[in-house]
């Protein structure tokens, strides 16, 4: 098969090598989608978390059971599947809590197990009881499968910021995951949606949202103030890894507004300045989002049957493995919003 190795920083390399094996307990699936995800454009970079090399990466991924292991109960030969990478050890105080996703063991497919990036991939039986694999609805294509692993965390950070009919939240990031916030927020109700970016903006245009504000260009405190009718946002989304978006964010919302921390800052630079006492005298709640259970997974997937995000507007391009490195350089210029993989052309 053919697969794309990352060798290091800035080192992807494709290869043809033997196909995985299939666990007694496992699965292997044929790979038909891959999404790129912010997360691999900064890897590419500096590197997986922990230092391995020579991985087979991605993780936004569906596919065909291609192989079932003669000790497989859960998934069959023929079925479509979309898989997520997080995999819990189901044992430590935040698993047993239902926190999978905060689990003290916490390991992820495209890093501690090879990825998607490849025309096939073997899940062994602990990924399987362990991690997210759900079976695609029928009607949803395996490019938009793909898109449901992003999507579990806009799902998760709504249900953590209580998003309801007639609240006013502001998105900050015009990238694919801040295109379905903004999806999101309208389809929980959410009036006025407030989208704040750079360069994606433009392509976040055809997501309509009730006002664009183009960081940099004005003050987005006041821009999100005007648009909220002096009050500030009910929620605030920092869909993006910028301290400053964060700053902004604690100063965007009502009193009593909730901001969530969506995106993590670099690893060189995990240091915001906030305004405390802002926190302290307006009763703001600010709530990191990382990650979700496994039931998000499988909401996303309902959620892109029902139509509740546009998936033909959020991907830009499909692409060989062989343009994985150009569409990851684009996705790092903020040339296009999403880009799939297809292992098969």
């Amino acid at each position: 098969m053919r697969a794309a190795f990352f060798d290091g920083p800035g080192m992807l390399t494709l290869r043809e090598v033997d196909q995985p094996a299939c666990d007694s307990d496992g699965i292997v699936v044929r790979v038909k989608a891959c999404g790129i995800c912010g997360s691999d454009v900064r890897n590419f970079r500096v590197g997986l978390r922990g230092g391995p090399a020579g991985q087979i990466i991605g993780h936004e991924i569906a596919g065909i059971v291609e192989k079932a292991g003669s000790n497989c109960t859960l998934f069959a030969e023929g079925e479509r599947v979309a898989v997520a990478p997080d995999v819990s050890c189901g044992r430590c105080h935040y698993c047993r809590t239902g926190l999978v996703n905060l689990c003290t063991d916490h390991r992820m497919v495209g890093t501690h197990w090879p990825g998607g990036f490849a025309q096939f991939l073997s899940l062994p039986g602990v990924v399987l009881s362990h991690g997210m694999v759900h079976r695609i609805p029928s009607g949803v294509s395996f490019r938009d499968a793909a898109l449901a692993e992003p999507l579990s965390s806009v799902l998760a950070a709504h249900e953590t910021a209580g998003t309801g009919a007639g609240q006013a939240v502001v998105v900050f990031g015009s990238g694919a995951v801040g295109c379905m916030h903004v999806q999101i927020a309208r389809a929980r109700g959410a009036a006025p949606v407030i989208l704040v970016g750079r360069r994606r903006l433009s392509l976040a245009a055809v997501f309509k949202p009730d006002v664009s504000v183009q960081a940099g260009d004005r003050d987005l405190v006041s821009a999100v103030r005007e648009a909220t009718g002096g009050l500030g946002a009910d929620i605030a989304i920092i869909a993006t890894p910028a301290a400053e978006s964060q700053e902004q964010g604690i100063q965007a919302v009502r009193k009593r507004g909730t901001v969530i921390l969506f995106g993590g800052l670099p690893r060189d630079a995990p240091w915001a300045r906030i305004d405390v006492n802002r926190i302290h005298y307006d009763e703001l709640r600010v709530i990191g989002s990382f990650s979700y259970p496994a039931r998000m997974h499988a909401a996303a997937l309902d959620a892109i049957r029902d139509g509740r995000i546009s998936p033909d507007l959020l991907v830009s391009r499909v692409v060989p493995l062989d343009g994985l490195v150009d569409a990851i350089l684009a996705s790092e210029r903020g040339e296009v919003l999403k880009v799939i993989v297809d292992p098969w052309v």
